[in-house]
């Protein structure tokens, strides 16, 4: 797995304008120390490292404990024994309001909860591609130092069959300021008809007059290229129903464009066909929404999925999704990181690390798992401020108990998270 190199050089100089605003001398900075740090690059992790934070980015790093010149040091938080990464980076969630606590009703007020939530299993950047008003007005009222996930935002999913009211989608939800667009190309397992490749190339022809990046969601490897082709900025799913070629692999590479697997959107359509194991796992259960859990639990729903020959379809996709986004890292093209967490079913935050065990037993390694959490997703993005931990960079950072670089399954052992350096409660 790598990134490509123009978004390599992308990234690291818009972290180096970013520095430019951190550099004020005698402003009061935070010192993180004693973690072992990993910054997200694929460089080796550092022991007894210190984070500098100012203002909300990092301004200084350092294995010596020299402090950088000009640095009124105010506060010591001491990180001693623990390991330390840069937060995670979902290229494919949905913030959909649904996993708020129940008595907050103002919907702008539910995407911040679902925010908080996906924070507080260090989730830091959301990338929702499908959402409401509610999100954009979201999304443009946070600080930039708020302690919750980061969000990037695509309006509603498009997908009309017409060529005109697929345009017309499209120019609301540029209109609108969204971040990306999102479009749907898949027939639900042969259920229903696919969005015409016409209407396709009239979202493709708005994405291309207002300068946005696409993100299409798909099944088919077939369609998949055709996509490509047609000049899709993101697979924002894995390709599901046979193995991937050679000839897709070197689209992928002509084009650049990241692999996003949501391995856990599968898992999702299938699981709860009986009580699933993870519901166990003390991990999951701190967050947990107690309301969800109880309405895949009800023995009529459960009935209903393990009798669904649409789970069984999509079991059987996961297995192809596994060799696949294994292929994809093999060829040496970029995976990002990304679940479908946030619709119903898909549990924010808990679906984030699942997707990263997953994409372990898949054979990636852990390094490359981390990479596609972080500085992968961070470059697909197009974000050049976060997804590794170095001066200029925003503070956003997850702290563990043990080393997910040994272990992906560490990433369970979360003790804190770190948003431009204020702690999510």
């Amino acid at each position: 797995m790598m990134i490509t190199k123009p978004s390599f050089l992308a990234l690291f100089a818009l972290c180096l304008c970013a520095a430019c605003s951190t550099s004020d001398p005698g402003v009061p900075t935070t010192a993180f120390v004693g973690a072992t740090v990993w910054d997200g690059t694929g460089a080796a992790a550092q022991a007894n490292t210190t984070l500098f934070v100012r203002q909300g980015r990092i301004v200084g790093m350092s294995s010596d404990g020299r402090t950088p010149p000009g640095t009124d040091v105010v506060e010591t938080i001491d990180l001693t024994g623990r390991y330390v990464i840069p937060g995670l980076i979902n290229a494919h969630g949905h913030v959909s309001g649904l996993w708020a606590d129940d008595d907050i009703e103002d919907e702008v007020d539910r995407v911040r909860g679902d925010l908080e939530l996906f924070a507080r299993y260090g989730v830091t950047t959301v990338n929702s591609l499908g959402d409401t008003d509610a999100v954009l007005t979201a999304r443009d009222a946070a600080s930039p130092s708020d302690p919750r996930a980061r969000l990037l935002a695509a309006g509603p999913v498009i997908s009309a069959s017409d060529p005109a009211q697929a345009r017309a989608d499209a120019l609301t939800n540029a209109d609108a300021g969204v971040d990306w667009l999102k479009l749907r190309v898949d027939d639900n397992l042969g259920t229903s008809a696919k969005m015409p490749w016409d209407a396709v190339e009239a979202v493709l022809d708005v994405a291309d007059e207002r300068g946005l990046r696409l993100a299409t969601h798909l099944f088919y490897l077939e369609d998949g290229k055709r996509l490509l082709e047609m000049g899709s900025s993101m697979v924002a799913h894995s390709v599901r129903d046979v193995d991937v070629d050679q000839e897709f692999l070197e689209i992928l590479r002509e084009t650049g464009v990241c692999y996003v697997p949501t391995l856990t959107r599968e898992v999702s359509t299938f699981a709860y066909g009986e009580r699933p194991d993870f519901f166990d796992d003390p991990f999951f259960q701190q967050f947990a929404h107690s309301g969800e859990v109880a309405r895949v639990s009800d023995p009529d729903f459960m009935a209903r999925m393990s009798a669904s020959s649409t789970a069984e379809g999509y079991r059987a996709a996961l297995e192809v999704a596994l060799r696949n986004v294994k292929a994809v890292s093999d060829a040496g093209l970029p995976v990002a990181m990304g679940t479908d967490a946030g619709p119903a079913g898909r549990f924010p935050g808990y679906f984030e690390h699942m997707e990263l065990w997953m994409m372990g037993h898949a054979g990636l390694s852990p390094a490359q798992v981390l990479q596609s959490a972080t500085s992968v997703a961070a470059a697909c993005l197009e974000l050049g401020d976060r997804g590794v931990l170095a001066p200029g960079m925003w503070a956003d950072f997850a702290v563990m108990t043990e080393d997910p670089l040994v272990d992906l399954e560490h990433t369970r052992s979360l003790e804190r998270v770190y948003v431009a350096g204020q702690r999510v409660q």
